[in-house]
C-alpha cells in the first residue's frame, strides 16, 4: 500500500499556494455556522455530556418517523423495480401529484410544465439563484434568513440585507424593503420563517406583492431586467393556533408572472433525507431550471419520488399525519414558551416570540453587555456550559442587529429533554441575579 500523506502540503509556509489553487469563490466560501455548531455539540452529546440539543432543524427519527405511507411505498416501489435515473426534472406522476396538490391545497392551478422536481428545496433554491442572476446582480432578503449570503456568495451576488425587528415577529415588510427593492434582482421570502417560527399576514404579503408589481411596471417602461420574488414555503403545512398560510399569488394571482415557489416534503412530513423537492415556477423559467438539472444531476430517487406522488394524492392521509404531527410540534414548542413567559414575568433575562409555525421557537437572552458576556458566542457557550442547552443565534441567519436572539428547534428532542433542560436553565439564570 502506498502512503499518500506526505503528497498534501501542510505546512503554514504553502498556504499561499495552496489557496492560489482553488478558485475565487472556493476562497471566499465559508462552511454553514450552523452546521459548525452543530456538529461541536454532536460531539459533546456523544461525550456524555447532559445536552438537549435544540441545533438543526432536523428530526430525530426516535421523535418523529415519516408517514407511513411514504416508507411503505418507497419500499414497494424498489421493489417494482423503480431503481433506474428518474427523468430530470421529475416523473410525470410526481408532476401531476403536485400539481393536483397545489390546486387542492393552495387553490394554485398551475401547468405542469411550470414544475421542476430536485433533491429537497435546497437545489431547488440555488437553481432559482444561479438561473435568474447574473455575477454582481442583487439579492435581498430580510435578516434572519436561511443560507441566502452563502447561496449568493456561489452566484457572486450583491447580498443586500434588510434587517426585520422583533415587534413585527421578524417578518419584512414593504415599507422596509422599499428603500432597497429598485436595484435587486431576486427578492427571497420564508414564511413559515426559519428561523423565527412566525408567519407572514395576508395584508404584509399584499403589500410587498404590490411593492413587486409596482416595481417591475417601472422597469418595464425603461427596459430594465425583472425582480422576481421566491418564495420558500417548505412548512407551509406546519402551522398553529389555526393561523392561514399565504402566498404571493394566492393574494395576488398577477404575481405568478414574477413568483417562484421552492418546496419539499422534508419539514412537513419529517422526511429531511429522503430528499424530495421542488419548484414551481413560470414555465419559461422551469425550462432552464430542467436544463441545469441535466447538467447537475440533483434529482430526487426515483423510488421516493414514486412514493411522494401516492401521499401528495391522498388528502386523508395527509390530514391523519398532520393532525399528530403539529399536535406534537405545538406541544414541544409551547412547554417552552410557556416557560420563558413565565420567566419573564419573574424578571429573568429572557422573552420569547409565541409560536405559529415551522418548529422554531424565538427567544431573546439578555446577557450580552453584562460581566463575563462580552459578545454572543460567551452567551452561547455559557448556555451550553451551565444549562446543557445548546441553541442557534440569529448571527447564523445573517442576522448581526438584533442581538441575543436565539433559536430553538424542537424536531429532534422529546418533552421529556426538554423538561430536563428547562430544570437546568431556570436555576443558572436565577443565579445571575
Amino acid at each position: 500500500m502506498t502512503a499518500l500523506d506526505r503528497f498534501f502540503p501542510r505546512d503554514a509556509a504553502l498556504s499561499s499556494a495552496i489557496d492560489d489553487s482553488l478558485s475565487d469563490m472556493a476562497r471566499g466560501m465559508s462552511p454553514s455556522k450552523i452546521l459548525v455548531i452543530a456538529y461541536a455539540v454532536k460531539a459533546a452529546i456523544e461525550s456524555g455530556a447532559p445536552v438537549t440539543n435544540f441545533t438543526v432543524g432536523d428530526f430525530a427519527p426516535t421523535q418523529f418517523g415519516v408517514p407511513k405511507l411514504l416508507a411503505q411505498k418507497i419500499v414497494a416501489a424498489v421493489e417494482a423495480g423503480h431503481t433506474n435515473y428518474p427523468p430530470a426534472f421529475g416523473i410525470p406522476e410526481l408532476r401531476t401529484a403536485i400539481r393536483r396538490h397545489y390546486a387542492s391545497a393552495l387553490g394554485l392551478d398551475y401547468p405542469e410544465e411550470a414544475i421542476v422536481v430536485a433533491s429537497g428545496a435546497r437545489p431547488a433554491l440555488y437553481s432559482a439563484y444561479r438561473c435568474l442572476v447574473s455575477p454582481g446582480e442583487t439579492v435581498l432578503t430580510p435578516a434572519p434568513s436561511w443560507n441566502n449570503d452563502n447561496f449568493s456568495h456561489l452566484v457572486g451576488a450583491k447580498h443586500v440585507v434588510v434587517p426585520s425587528r422583533p415587534e413585527d415577529a421578524f417578518m419584512p415588510t414593504a415599507e422596509r424593503l422599499a428603500p432597497a427593492i429598485g436595484d435587486a434582482r431576486l427578492l427571497i421570502l420564508n414564511s413559515p420563517m426559519n428561523p423565527a417560527g412566525t408567519m407572514m399576514r395576508a395584508e404584509q404579503m399584499r403589500a410587498i406583492c404590490r411593492l413587486v408589481l409596482d416595481e417591475n411596471k417601472r422597469r418595464e417602461a425603461v427596459g430594465g431586467r425583472s425582480l422576481y420574488l421566491v418564495y420558500d414555503q417548505v412548512y407551509r403545512m406546519l402551522t398553529f393556533g389555526g393561523r392561514e398560510h399565504v402566498t404571493p399569488v394566492g393574494v395576488m394571482p398577477e404575481m405568478a408572472r414574477y413568483t417562484l415557489f421552492c418546496d419539499a416534503i422534508s419539514k412537513s412530513f419529517a422526511a429531511t433525507g429522503l430528499r424530495v423537492g421542488w419548484i414551481v415556477a413560470p414555465p419559461f423559467i422551469a425550462d432552464r431550471v430542467k436544463a441545469l438539472m441535466t447538467h447537475v444531476g440533483a434529482w430526487a430517487p426515483r423510488p421516493e419520488q414514486h412514493a411522494t406522488a401516492a401521499l401528495l394524492g391522498d388528502d386523508d392521509a395527509i390530514t391523519a399525519w398532520l393532525s399528530e404531527f403539529r399536535g406534537a410540534l405545538e406541544a414541544r414548542l409551547d412547554r417552552l414558551h410557556d416557560a420563558f413567559t413565565r420567566w419573564a414575568a419573574e424578571g429573568l433575562p429572557v422573552k420569547a416570540i409565541a409560536p405559529e409555525g415551522a418548529i422554531y421557537l424565538s427567544v431573546h437572552f439578555d446577557l450580552e453587555g453584562r460581566p463575563d458576556f462580552p459578545d454572543e458566542d460567551a452567551v452561547r457557550t455559557w448556555l451550553l456550559d451551565e444549562a446543557g442547552c445548546a441553541l442557534i443565534p440569529f448571527s447564523a441567519f445573517g442576522d448581526h442587529h438584533n442581538r441575543g436572539w436565539f433559536r430553538f428547534s424542537v424536531g429532534a428532542v422529546g418533552l421529556d429533554e426538554i423538561d430536563a433542560c428547562l430544570g437546568r436553565l431556570y436555576p443558572a439564570l436565577k443565579a445571575l441575579g
